[in-house]
């Protein structure tokens, strides 16, 4: 058989794995960049993270124009029509996803469409469309990235109850929408469809939505819910769910044990991810796999196979794009001779939820957990002049700090943009930052990134726009 050489071959082209192969470029290794789809991006970009946020900000307008009512500023009634969201939102992923293709070709990256399976630790066949295609590599970064779960108790084989993938396609506003999963897939597209104009049921297995996010920061999210989905079930379970005609019907359980059955247009069923690790070839080398499926990589993003290396959501942990971009970066680091470690101290997650969410670090639960001694600083938004001016004060910004020594351990924000505000709080955990850094560095005015800045100024006592007891120096 012919072979092709590679000094670095990379299974996948999400945001891991084409982050993964553009860098491993940069640092003058040869490259050859393996994905099964027609289009490069990975599920973020062409079904999940990107599309959403295009949803979201598209049904977010019809939510903004009815507030404007009270401003004096009145809209008729909003025309949707599906086909032109649809198109608008497909032309986001085609420029994005064709801008990758010109990245790859100006850095002399090669591009092959396949499906790659391991033969032994350094040989990979690639299963294209012309034929099979061997290449020999010196080392292998696997990025293959995750699918939506769906119980064998949901997968009826019909249309109606969808995956992420399937509900963003905005095929129909269904009338009635169950929402199975309180975390953020389910709270985002919930929050589309509800803005759509669908009634939905969100339900929910445990006794919180979003229960990675302190309860505090979810406080105004859940408030939201509960003034525009129909109804949200803590608590509650689907114990079976079959075709009736048009419908789905859907068995409920309720905290108190009750059962009813109700009936659905579509179901949404968000309950997690799990990773495409199958059908690899991964028996043929050393790498091993977790009992949930993910692949065992060290610090480095190493397999027990030295050589082949593992990032994104195929290892598990956060299954966040940005992290998949850094834990690239260290596997091509130690490739290309640097000791990389990863440190996942200082990655920032949001929900871009209706407020949004974000934190960084460790959030106040997870710090008392730990038993660490802290104080938390917080800063209500309705203290906010910016806030204010964007009809917006259901917000917090909230410090966790190292009692002993004043070190920034986390910082969550919920409110209007926290997505972006974040970053501050990221940039201070990776400096190692004290909350006194945070207090004296001088923020525009008038705007919400403030909000970090009096948040800082209320550990000591002394926030312009809050009263409080003071801290001695």
């Amino acid at each position: 058989m012919d072979l092709i050489k590679a000094q670095v071959v990379v299974i996948g082209a999400g945001p891991g794995g084409y982050a993964a192969a553009f860098y491993a470029a940069d640092q003058g290794k040869q490259v050859i960049l393996i994905e099964k789809d027609e289009k490069l991006g990975g599920v973020c970009l062409n079904r999940g993270c990107i599309p959403s946020k295009a949803l979201l900000h598209a049904s977010k307008m019809i939510h903004e124009a009815k507030e404007s009512e009270k401003r004096g500023i009145s809209f008729g009634d909003p025309k949707i029509e599906l086909g032109k969201l649809r198109d608008w939102k497909n032309s986001i992923l085609s420029k994005l996803s064709g801008g990758i293709v010109a990245l790859a070709k100006s850095r002399g990256v090669e591009v092959m469409h396949g499906r790659g399976i391991f033969e032994d630790s350094h040989t990979l066949r690639v299963e294209t469309s012309s034929g099979q295609k061997f290449i020999q590599f010196e080392h292998a970064i696997i990025a293959t990235g995750s699918r939506a779960a769906l119980p064998r108790v949901f997968d009826l084989g019909n249309p109606r109850i969808m995956t992420s993938r399937g509900a963003l396609e905005v095929e129909e506003i269904p009338q009635e929408l169950l929402v199975i999963g309180g975390g953020y897939i389910g709270m985002e597209l919930g929050s589309v469809y509800a803005m759509l104009g669908s009634r939905v049921t969100l339900v929910e297995a445990l006794p919180a939505i979003i229960a990675a996010a302190d309860p505090d920061l979810v406080r105004p999210v859940a408030q939201y819910a509960a003034d525009h989905f129909k109804e949200v079930r803590l608590n509650t379970k689907i114990v079976s769910m079959s075709t009736k005609g048009a419908k789905i019907q859907v068995t409920v359980e309720f905290p108190d044990g009750t059962k009813k059955d109700e009936l659905y247009d579509r179901v949404l069923v968000s309950v997690g991810r799990v990773p495409s690790n199958k059908d690899l070839g991964l028996e043929n080398t050393k790498v091993e796999l977790d009992d949930k499926g993910f692949i065992k990589v060290n610090n480095h993003q190493q397999t027990k196979d030295t050589n082949i290396f593992a990032i994104g959501d195929c290892v598990g942990g956060m299954m966040l794009a940005h992290k998949a971009s850094k834990e690239a970066r260290v596997a091509v680091e130690v490739i290309t001779g640097s000791d990389s470690l990863w440190d996942n101290f200082a990655v920032p997650a949001v929900v871009f939820t209706d407020p949004e969410i974000a934190w960084v670090g460790l959030t106040e639960q997870e710090a008392r957990q730990q038993g660490k001694k802290i104080k938390v600083a917080k800063f209500p938004w309705s203290a906010s002049g910016r806030a204010l001016t964007y009809d917006r004060t259901d917000g917090l910004t909230k410090i966790i700090v190292c009692e002993e020594t004043e070190r920034v351990l986390g910082v969550g924000i919920v409110g209007h943009g926290a997505g972006e505000l974040i970053g501050e709080g990221a940039l201070a955990l990776e400096m190692g930052a004290t909350v006194r850094d945070i207090a004296e560095t001088i923020h525009a005015h008038p705007t919400l990134s403030e909000t970090l800045m009096e948040s800082a100024e209320a550990f000591f006592g002394h926030a312009t726009h809050l009263t409080g007891p003071k801290r001695s120096h």
